[in-house]
């Protein structure tokens, strides 16, 4: 039997939905059909439903009658959080619905079967016109994902609060990953894995790849691989510990994304002169590609507002650096001088940066926090090299970061396995590229 697993979808001070089918209300047992809305209201629920006003407690629970044929719809979800693309949608979900009171605002959530919820993953993260070995590589470790963060957040509740930072004097150390999930499995947007319910999926393709691999996980060393993915890794992928806890994965190390090393670059890109080199550079990658229709495996439509992300530049003036340091990670150097890398991960991304000012130094990390230094939603990666523009009194006017692949770049790359599966690779190899020494194993 499928697992069972609660999928954080909403975060508002007023959770709006509908009902499509019969669905039984926890724990009165009256049956409820339409639409409906929670408030808080002196901290307990004010549940709605078509006008009149309905005795509840926390959790607000409606299952459905039929979870084949029900479903609900929830309204202004918001998607690409923090992301350039960010926007709000209604979307459809098969299931539970669940509304709990979390500090500062609602939060609903979807509790659904796991084989259910990753044909849903699927469909969000990759177009159906996929390779068929590029949605089973998917779906694998999609599922792979999710078993290691159950099995991490009940970890948790044994060991007590999650450690996110390693701050000193004149040093902010800082990495996103489990601390704010502590109701739910994961969460549906990319800081988990993006999950839009069934509004996006297109059955029949994502659900052959999802049968043929029902069950089906990574493991080493006889445990469920924390499988990470990413969007385009630049031409080599991150080690775990250089962008989350201080933990080695030995199946999450440096992959050269190419089926050899490429001629003329230093790829110990820990190396400043050699990730410079490589960033500054064009080598050959798997996700060395501008093949739209490759890219469009990969890419929805709002992720294809831009095609630069192999390698991709973006200049920021003196003021608005300033600011983004100021509003985005609390850092006032005063006018900033220099941008200095102090240690970088085997990808060439940035896992600490000194920031010098006329006010002082900051070093900061990981790479997420680096990422969101410098851009209102995210940098697309750490991996930059940043050039100083238009010095007047020895103070840059502006700078140019001119960077390589679009996020964490740890584990599979997006863009780089949709090429993998274009060129004829099968599922299986594809995994085995880039999760080194990690085993195929049927689950249940």
């Amino acid at each position: 039997m499928d697992p069972v697993i609660k999928v954080g979808i909403l975060f508002a001070p007023e959770v709006t939905f509908c009902l499509n089918g019969k669905y039984r209300h926890l724990p009165s047992g009256e049956i409820f059909e339409g639409h409906g809305s929670v408030q808080i209201m002196d901290g307990k629920p004010h549940l709605l439903f078509e006008g009149q006003v309905v005795d509840a407690q926390w959790p607000v629970l409606f299952e459905p009658i039929d979870y084949y044929t029900a479903s609900f719809d929830l309204m202004d979800v918001t998607i690409g959080i923090n992301f350039h693309w960010e926007r709000k949608q209604d979307q459809r979900f098969k299931g539970s619905l669940e509304i709990i009171n979390e500090p500062g605002h609602l939060t609903a959530i979807n509790v659904i079967s796991l084989e259910d919820y990753l044909t849903s993953v699927i469909s969000s993260e990759m177009s159906p016109t996929s390779s068929p070995d590029l949605l089973k590589a998917h779906a694998v470790i999609s599922r792979s994902w999710l078993l290691a963060q159950i099995e991490k957040g009940q970890q948790l509740k044994t060991k007590g609060k999650y450690v996110s930072s390693l701050d000193g004097p004149g040093e902010r150390i800082r990495w996103y990953d489990r601390e704010d999930h502590l109701h739910f499995d994961v969460c549906a947007d990319d800081h988990c894995q993006r999950y839009q319910g069934i509004t996006n999926v297109t059955r029949k393709a994502v659900e052959e790849a999802i049968e043929m691999t029902r069950g089906q996980v990574l493991t080493y060393q006889e445990k469920v691989c924390d499988a990470r993915y990413s969007k385009c890794c630049g031409g080599i992928s991150e080690r775990f510990e250089n962008v989350w806890e201080p933990v080695k994965h030995p199946y999450l190390d440096m992959v050269i994304d190419n089926a050899e090393p490429p001629a003329g670059f230093d790829t110990d890109l820990t190396k400043e002169t050699a990730s410079q080199q490589w960033i500054l550079g064009n080598p050959p990658a798997f996700c060395n590609t501008r093949d739209k229709v490759i890219l469009s495996q990969v890419l929805k439509d709002y992720d294809q507002e831009t095609f630069d992300f192999y390698r991709w530049e973006v200049t920021l003036s003196q003021q608005r650096m300033q600011d983004l340091l100021r509003t985005r990670v609390n850092v006032d150097v005063g006018e900033v001088l220099d941008l200095i890398p102090v240690e970088r991960g085997v990808s060439g991304r940035l896992v600490k940066l000194r920031i010098k000012g006329t006010k002082g130094n900051m070093i900061i990390g990981k790479e997420l926090e680096i990422r969101k230094a410098f851009s209102a939603s995210h940098l697309y990666s750490a991996a930059f090299v940043a050039e100083k523009n238009d010095l007047k009194d020895g103070i840059p006017q502006s700078f140019t970061l001119k960077g390589a692949g679009w996020g964490h770049g740890a584990g599979l790359c997006q863009i780089g396995a949709a090429v993998m599966g274009d060129k004829g690779y099968d599922y299986q190899a594809i995994l085995a590229h880039y999760f080194k020494g990690a085993e195929l194993t049927k689950l249940y």
